[in-house]
């Protein structure tokens, strides 16, 4: 039987809702990421899945206690000299994205012709790696790492990429709109470097809504006040940016959970909104993650 878009979109947000509820946010990896293992990838293409396709890959990886994060559809498998064993049930994943047409598409469009954005979204079936059986040796060695590759560094790395101004002091960490600055508090007063970089992340990617940047101001929603929904896009992003650092994932404010499983609630495609603009925001910020975006993210 075919699944409709409304029951796609039930049907993932029911799954985010559910482990929201069981105190597991499907951003917040609580594992050891040390080895990029956290990380949803194409175990063929080595291609990482991104926005919504993170948080439900890394629910199933955790639920299901698999060893690694690699997927692979059924004919990958095949093409691969390998075969995923009967009985398994495969994961649904998604392509999502927001596309902008005229409303008369026959018509030659005038300036002041109004523009209709109509969401695309198309379903996957992927299984993992540990489904799998005479997998070539290729695809099941450990992934290469870096001798010089260190998770503290990564972090910073991309922070000093992204030329945002920030300044020290205080006791609260935040970004201001108007002065558009990340303010930290002094980094000795972190528990660990990691938490430092975890929390820089998170307002990094608020910075990234600048108008200059990503403009993705401010703006009311149905069901969710309009900074509910900014820490929300906020929390994905960071996790986002974590999992390629190779940072423990954090919960930066849990005290928005009601109100987002709410919003949840009321909304089926809150989530795939918010994790898409996550996603943009960490293209904005990896140059890789932007030439990644160019291509399809589920093919061959």
């Amino acid at each position: 039987m075919s699944v409709t878009h409304q029951d796609l979109y039930t049907e993932v947000t029911n799954t985010i809702i559910a482990a929201m509820e069981a105190g597991t946010p499907p951003w917040v990896c609580p594992w050891d990421q040390t080895h990029g293992s956290a990380t949803p990838a194409n175990l063929t293409t080595g291609r990482p899945y991104r926005g919504i396709n993170v948080l439900l890959l890394n629910l199933q990886q955790l639920a299901r206690g698999y060893p690694s994060n690699r997927w692979l559809t059924f004919q990958q498998a095949s093409s691969a000299g390998s075969r995923i064993r009967r009985g398994e049930s495969g994961t649904r994943i998604v392509f999502f994205k927001m596309l902008e047409r005229d409303d008369d598409v026959s018509a030659k469009p005038t300036p002041s012709q109004s523009s209709k954005v109509i969401p695309l979204l198309r379903s996957f079936t992927v299984f993992n790696a540990a489904q799998a059986d005479d997998l070539p040796e290729r695809l099941t060695a450990p992934l290469p790492l870096s001798a010089d590759w260190k998770p503290i560094a990564q972090a910073d790395d991309v922070i000093k990429a992204s030329g945002a101004h920030i300044q020290h002091g205080g006791d609260r960490a935040f970004y201001s709109l108007g002065l558009d600055l990340i303010q930290m508090p002094p980094q000795q007063a972190f528990d660990a470097p990691a938490s430092y970089y975890s929390t820089a992340l998170h307002e990094l990617t608020h910075w990234t809504g600048h108008a200059s940047r990503c403009n993705r101001m401010l703006s009311s929603r149905q069901h969710i006040e309009a900074y509910a929904f900014e820490e929300l896009v906020a929390e994905m992003g960071s996790a986002f940016l974590n999992a390629r650092c190779g940072l423990p994932g954090a919960l930066h404010h849990a005290s928005y959970i009601n109100e987002w499983l709410q919003a949840l609630r009321n909304d089926r495609r809150l989530v795939f909104s918010a994790a898409s603009m996550a996603q943009k925001a960490v293209d904005f910020l990896m140059p890789e993650e932007r030439a990644l975006a160019a291509q399809a993210e589920v093919s061959a």
